[in-house]
């Protein structure tokens, strides 16, 4: 990706690529046909009768390039008989001057007559034909990779589109009971607690919305929101949730991305603390090993039926919920096949997601 910006960047400005292009070409083509010249025994003044064929072979281009700016993205058959027919036609003058070149500063003594003045055509007409060819290869190339280009920022695009929709799926269900939490702390007339409950819910919303959803944070902010989100949700279930987080110092500075584990501490809520009486508890863990970072969170809920290649294929199911669905997307757009995330039923009974991601630190984020 360097190297394509890198190259666009030098063809950005067209008329300045093309006039380097143009004076290295044709230098170039100078000092080949002065060390061929100098190899079959021509004198050193050779360079001038080679001055000469270098001007006019960059002058007669410039009259060819006029020319194929009126065609250049015109039909192949068309762009390759005019071409030819340029290189052919032209070739003669070319020849001609070149030989007028050759006699006036390098070899008075030689009288060419009639079609000897002629007599290097075939090898100018190969000159001016490989001109073109590189004119028009070059042309196409830059169309190409503009195209790549372009189609490289859409697929972005859709994949941020993607990740903005899957993310903004996260939320409704927690926000609708918190406002429903809020509104029967207003109607019993408890409105200290209500109004800590709505600054929480305004300092998480905050939170959700900072970034986002391919962008990466520290696993201690996400921690930070995980907080707040439980801290909410603990005013709802009083005691019966407690929480429980352990987290290395290295694994805090590890990046994942916006958000990740909010829906799925979201569904062991739902389907582990709610239903329950006593409510249960809830631990957040993180490590670093192997270069990998390693979050596992668990519950004590009664878990999920089956067995454990089946809790891995679920993709949304109303045990899985539709959260921990999205959570397998995202994961799939940012990283591809680079993470795990699965599921495991935890003894004597709760539920364990495990979340596997390539470890990375802000130094190492590019």
């Amino acid at each position: 990706m360097v190297q394509s910006n890198n190259y666009l960047r030098f063809f950005n400005n067209r008329r300045r690529a093309f006039w380097a292009l143009q004076t290295a070409g044709w230098v170039g083509f100078g000092i080949l046909r002065l060390l061929n010249g100098l190899t079959h025994g021509e004198r050193l003044g050779y360079i001038q009768p080679t001055l000469v064929a270098m001007l006019t072979g960059f002058v007669l281009s410039l009259l060819m390039r006029l020319v194929y700016q009126r065609i250049r993205d015109r039909s192949f058959l068309l762009v390759a008989s005019v071409s030819i027919f340029l290189s052919v036609s032209l070739s003669i003058p070319f020849s001609f001057v070149v030989t007028l070149g050759h006699v006036a500063f390098y070899d008075s003594f030689w009288n060419p007559q009639g079609l000897e003045y002629f007599g290097n055509s075939m090898f100018q007409a190969y000159v001016l034909m490989a001109w073109s060819a590189f004119y028009f290869g070059l042309h196409n190339s830059i169309l190409l990779q503009n195209s790549r280009e372009k189609e490289l920022r859409s697929r972005a695009m859709a994949q941020e589109a993607q990740l903005q929709m899957l993310r903004y799926q996260l939320n409704p269900h927690f926000l609708f009971n918190t406002l429903n939490a809020i509104s029967t702390l207003v109607l019993s007339k408890e409105a200290a607690l209500a109004n800590t409950m709505l600054k929480k819910l305004s300092d998480f919303l905050r939170h959700t919305l900072a970034g986002t959803p391919a962008q990466k944070q520290p696993l201690s902010s996400e921690i930070h929101t995980l907080i707040l989100y439980l801290d909410i949700e603990k005013v709802r279930f009083d005691d019966r949730l407690q929480v429980c987080v352990d987290v290395t110092s290295e694994a805090k500075k590890a990046l994942l991305p916006v958000m990740l584990l909010q829906p799925i501490v979201e569904n062991a809520i739902k389907y582990a603390i709610a239903p329950s009486e006593d409510g249960g508890h809830i631990t957040i863990a993180g490590k670093v090993e192997d270069e990998k970072l390693k979050v596992t969170i668990s519950d004590d809920g009664p878990g999920l039926k089956g067995s454990v290649k089946s809790l891995n294929k679920v993709k949304t199911s109303t045990s899985s919920g539709v959260g921990v669905a999205n959570t397998k997307a995202r994961l799939i757009q940012i990283y591809g096949k680079n993470h795990k995330f699965k599921f495991k039923n935890c003894e004597p009974h709760g539920l364990c997601v495990h979340i596997e991601l390539p470890y990375e630190s802000m130094g190492q984020q590019q």
